[in-house]
């Protein structure tokens, strides 16, 4: 087992978090030096006498990055039990970095294990209210629930590194990406509740609120316009087919066609890009299989509430969205994503 720490202009917390762990025997640790520059260097050399494995950036490339040279640099060199990633800061105690790793070394199947905060006590607000949106939108987004995305004390098997190196995002928006990936790799996410530590109101956190969180919620917003402008396809193309053919069946048979094939090939080339090829084969006749069972209910819909109800055209396809977003939106990212 490896323990592997990103870490960016670190203070001596650093070296208080190797001391403690070192106790533990957990195994190696792995520290990237995330372009901290030569004022930083002492600390990191003082890492190195303690024992640890130091991978320098020579310029600050971002968390994702940093934990991507970690990754590969494991992969390369070993061990092979997994690994278990930590922040620098203070804010993962050691007792919680060992819980994790018992609860890796538990796995029957490869999959993430998330320290999870509780957000109790004196936690800063911007801190409990950007977890608390975090948290609300990955769930309406995935249909998954995570008590804590934006958690960085995580714990992978080896048999995931060469998956986490694949993943996009350099900075801390690769966590994000991470989570958002993982169900339809078909890896599980496990959640161990630790203490939640902030440290002088989380003042040593290298957190951009708006540009950082601007690149966590892309993923989701990308996911999020692709449905939306799937839906106006959709809208479009069937007033455009009434108009000429006056066959409702037809019609909403067209829309649907052209909207998802838009709406599949966008989602999987842009908003999960980081889908192997190979997935083609098993996501593609799923999709089309909720497509058909999406379109029949669309249609039946559609019907009765405009041939039946006497309901406008455009009220009717409005009224028939919002009966079947739900499920599609559910059984989308549940059995096909």
């Amino acid at each position: 087992m490896t323990i592997l720490i990103p870490s960016y202009e670190p203070d001596v917390r650093l070296l208080n978090l190797i001391l403690q762990l070192q106790t533990f025997k957990l195994g190696p640790i792995v520290i990237v030096d995330d372009g901290s520059g030569p004022d930083f260097r002492g600390i990191f050399e003082t890492a190195e006498a303690y024992g640890c494995t130091v991978l320098t950036h020579e310029v600050n490339q971002g968390k994702g990055r940093a934990l991507k040279t970690g990754f590969q640099h494991i992969k390369e060199h070993g061990p092979q039990g997994g690994v278990v990633c930590a922040d620098s800061d203070g804010q993962h105690l050691s007792h919680d970095i060992c819980k994790i790793f018992e609860t890796l070394l538990t796995q029957t199947c490869p999959g993430i294990v998330l320290g999870s905060r509780r957000f109790t006590g004196k936690v800063p607000a911007r801190s409990r209210f950007g977890n608390a949106v975090t948290r609300s939108v990955f769930s309406l987004t995935t249909g998954s629930k995570v008590y804590d995305t934006q958690t960085g004390l995580r714990g992978f098997p080896y048999a995931m590194l060469d998956w986490l190196c694949q993943i996009p995002g350099e900075r801390f928006e690769y966590e994000m990406n991470m989570l958002l990936t993982a169900h339809k790799e078909g890896y599980e996410i496990t959640e161990e509740f630790i203490d939640t530590v902030y440290l002088d109101h989380n003042e040593s956190s290298h957190f951009r609120p708006l540009a950082d969180s601007f690149r966590i919620y892309l993923p989701i917003l990308m996911f999020s316009t692709s449905s939306v402008l799937s839906a106006l396809i959709d809208f479009g193309l069937l007033f455009i087919m009434q108009y000429f053919t006056h066959h409702l069946f037809l019609s909403v048979v067209a829309a649907r066609l052209c909207s998802s094939m838009f709406n599949y090939t966008v989602n999987r080339k842009y908003v999960f890009s980081a889908g192997r090829n190979s997935k083609i084969r098993k996501s593609l006749p799923k999709y089309f299989s909720l497509v058909l069972l999406v379109l029949l209910l669309n249609y039946g819909l559609l019907y009765f509430y405009n041939e039946k109800l006497i309901i406008p055209l455009l009220a009717a396809k409005i009224l028939t969205e919002i009966s079947i977003f739900v499920f599609s939106y559910w059984a989308q990212r549940r059995f096909v994503y």
